[in-house]
């Protein structure tokens, strides 16, 4: 912020030393000046006498000469010089005016992007979300309009202003409750609000929470977010293989979704306490290739033609995308190969 502010004085103490640079400046004097005039009069005077003569008159030729060596003596002298001190008052002050306008116009586009230069795309897109809530609520508390709470309620959410989503959301659910980001978002941010208080949530509070978001999934189960945020209530709630089957709903709808993955990996490893292999493949490969090995975001193992000794070496040293994983003991090696050549032999 002081940088931003030292930036915007160092802007303005420039610009208004160029624009008033000509107030500065007085006009140069003219030293042919007193000359100058005196051939003017000179001119003017003998221009009216020529006027009043007739056109025989005598005196003409005399008088025509003394106008041409007039007209001569002024054609000799060098420019005058110009100034106009009104003008340029005008002038600079208009100038003033621009760079004052410039200068706010920097402030509010300029030196936020350039700020926000600093930071990720997500906290970059979090800040910016942040700029515009004041104007977002205002908007909805003035039109009352369901699109403009909607609109005030995804900005707070995703910028992590979670008061104002609950707000916001909640009032476009008494316009519409047909909405699934509403329901599903609002149902999250009850049920995980004791995490952000202290406070426990209470079960009947819990109960409504977890209404909200299975609403939303039957509304829009084709939706990724329906489908983690269900996972995510389940899962809170022990209902570890519905979770699961929510979750990995996600992951086929959102492949490039990374939001899951401690979430599934925590449930696998739980389902698998009983068997050492099953373990070490919840935790090391599931999140890829599918929680029975059917794949997902890598290829089916089930359907796989690897030799034991392949298994192995793509396992230990990593392939591709595939990640290594050289730090398994030999026992849990051994077993994973085991668990994955008889998932060949069951497809055969």
């Amino acid at each position: 912020m002081i940088l931003t502010v030292l930036l915007l004085a160092l802007i303005v103490v420039a610009a208004l030393a160029l624009v008033l640079a000509p107030l500065r400046q007085a006009t140069p004097p003219d030293p042919d000046a007193p000359e100058r005039n005196r051939l003017l009069a000179e001119r003017d005077r003998l221009y009216g006498e020529l006027a009043a003569l007739h056109e025989d008159d005598a005196k003409r030729p005399d008088l025509e000469r003394r106008a041409a060596l007039t007209l001569r003596g002024l054609d000799a002298l060098p420019p005058a010089v110009q100034g106009n001190p009104q003008r340029t008052g005008q002038l600079a002050l208009l100038g003033v005016g621009a760079m004052a306008l410039l200068t706010v116009a920097g402030a509010l586009t300029f030196v936020p992007r350039w700020q926000l230069a600093s930071l990720n795309a997500g906290e970059a897109e979090n800040v910016q979300a942040v700029l515009k809530l004041p104007d977002l609520r205002r908007t909805a508390e003035r039109t009352g309009e369901n699109a403009d709470y909607v609109a005030w309620g995804k900005a707070a959410f995703d910028s992590g202003q979670y008061d104002q989503a609950v707000t916001a959301y909640g009032n476009a659910l008494k316009k519409n409750p047909r909405q699934p980001e509403a329901l599903r978002r609002l149902g999250i941010l009850l049920l995980t609000r004791g995490d952000q208080t202290g406070q426990q949530v209470s079960d009947s509070d819990a109960e409504r929470a977890t209404l909200l978001i299975r609403t939303a999934a039957q509304l829009a189960p084709r939706e990724a977010e329906s489908q983690l945020l269900l996972g995510f209530a389940l899962a809170r709630y022990g209902e570890d293989k519905a979770a699961l089957t929510a979750l990995e709903s996600y992951r086929t709808l959102d492949p490039k979704g990374r939001d899951a993955d401690e979430l599934i990996t925590a449930i696998r490893a739980r389902q698998n306490d009983s068997d050492p292999a099953l373990r070490v493949y919840a935790a090391s490969c599931a999140s890829c290739h599918g929680a029975a090995g059917g794949g997902g975001i890598g290829p089916s193992l089930r359907a796989s033609s690897l030799t034991r000794e392949a298994l192995k070496l793509v396992t230990v040293n990593g392939r591709g995308a595939m990640p290594a994983y050289p730090d398994l003991t030999e026992a849990e090696l051994n077993g994973l190969l085991d668990l994955m050549q008889k998932w060949q032999k069951e497809r055969q």
